[in-house]
């Protein structure tokens, strides 16, 4: 069963339309992640679940119920911002139970539940300090759970850990997934960071210019990207994306620089035809193939960057710490025809499964993409 449904949403501001008939539908129990890149519409996406804004057009349900028309207080769910926005005044035991105070709720009541809450995020020794006597990590594990002790149906994140450094940030990662395994609650959780959207999601959304690009899985998306969008946006490093023709027998490429690649399959396109090739650099064969000129390399610890150049285009390779190629001026590197992944000049995913020799659109906004929830 859905527990929320986007349906024909848009939103404008002003002349700007930041949201284009959008439909999603997210499953009872699922954590999904909206990524996508500054402006793209995944916060104001997030604003208009919780009431923050009005949509300009369409529908949202929460569990089946209309909200749209709706005040914040009224839609059951709880938000967690970047910002914490706690306050200040008030300490993490007066914080924790502040909208069970203003909801009526009974004192016994409210300090049971700010005391299991305080244990579940390991906030005991801190219930008598105030937010200013907090770390970043204490400060967002009180306004996380601040949003947990209202018992909502829905859980909305708008980045909440854009503000902590990298150690916090993974510790904050296990610490909302660990939350999420134990209590199951429906959440929504946007962010532009690409590792915090693969390490937390069970299904992942991926937005542009205020419509949806794919839905699914990450591995799934990050394996077979609907779109040159996706491809570059997901990975770290990104997908290479190099601009290629097809060749006169329809059955290889040729890059800029004269790089031939036999694929031992025909291509839905005819010969001649400008693409886009892409490969991750994780699947960049080094020590043997095509000459191309190397630009540095990067140590990384576990491995290392190195930076090539394919005709005008730069390309990244990735090796492991085990790999003892030289990097000199130049290196030998091969494209296995298997790692890689085909794009129309306008960004669309080019097919080549044997039964589907088409160009296919991805996934966007104007179909409805259903989010379940992983068991």
């Amino acid at each position: 069963m859905a527990e929320i449904e986007f349906s024909n949403i848009t939103k404008s501001f002003g002349t700007t339309q930041v949201l284009h008939s959008l439909n999603l539908s997210i499953e009872r129990g699922a954590f999904a992640v909206i990524l996508g890149p500054s402006g793209c519409g995944k916060s104001t996406l997030l604003r208009l679940l919780a009431g923050l804004e009005k949509v300009s057009s369409g529908e949202i349900s929460i569990a089946g119920r209309r909200v749209e028309e709706l005040q914040p207080r009224e839609r059951d769910v709880a938000m967690v911002f970047q910002n914490y926005a706690l306050y200040p005044h008030m300490t993490v035991a007066q914080n924790l139970g502040y909208s069970l105070r203003v909801a009526g709720v009974k004192r016994p009541e409210i300090e049971k539940r700010v005391a299991e809450v305080a244990r579940t995020l390991q906030l005991d020794e801190y219930l008598k300090r105030k937010p200013g006597q907090l770390s970043g990590g204490q400060r967002q594990r009180v306004a996380m759970g601040r949003a947990i002790i209202r018992e909502p149906k829905v859980f909305l994140f708008d980045e909440p850990l854009s503000n902590l450094d990298a150690k916090l940030r993974t510790q904050m990662r296990l610490e909302i997934k660990r939350l999420h395994r134990k209590q199951g609650v429906t959440s929504l959780f946007v962010t532009h960071d690409q590792i915090e959207a693969m390490t937390l999601a069970d299904i992942l959304i991926v937005m542009n210019k205020g419509r949806i690009e794919q839905v699914g899985r990450p591995a799934d998306i990050y394996e077979k990207p609907a779109s040159a969008f996706v491809a570059s946006f997901l990975g770290s490093p990104p997908m290479n994306l190099i601009p290629a023709t097809v060749d006169t027998d329809n059955r290889g490429i040729v890059f800029g620089d004269g790089m031939k690649i036999s694929l031992g399959y025909a291509l839905p396109v005819a010969p001649g035809t400008e693409i886009v090739a892409g490969i991750r650099p994780e699947h960049v064969e080094i020590g043997n193939g095509h000459i191309v000129p190397v630009e540095f390399a990067e140590e990384l610890g576990n491995g290392r960057q190195v930076h090539l150049r394919i005709g005008d285009m730069a390309v990244s390779a990735l090796l492991s710490a085990n790999d003892k190629q030289v990097i000199g001026d130049a290196l030998a590197i091969k494209l296995p025809s298997e790692h890689l992944h085909f794009f129309a000049k306008d960004g669309r995913v080019i097919d080549v499964q044997p039964t589907a020799h088409t160009v296919s659109k991805p996934e966007t906004a104007e179909r409805t993409v259903s989010v379940p929830a992983l068991v």
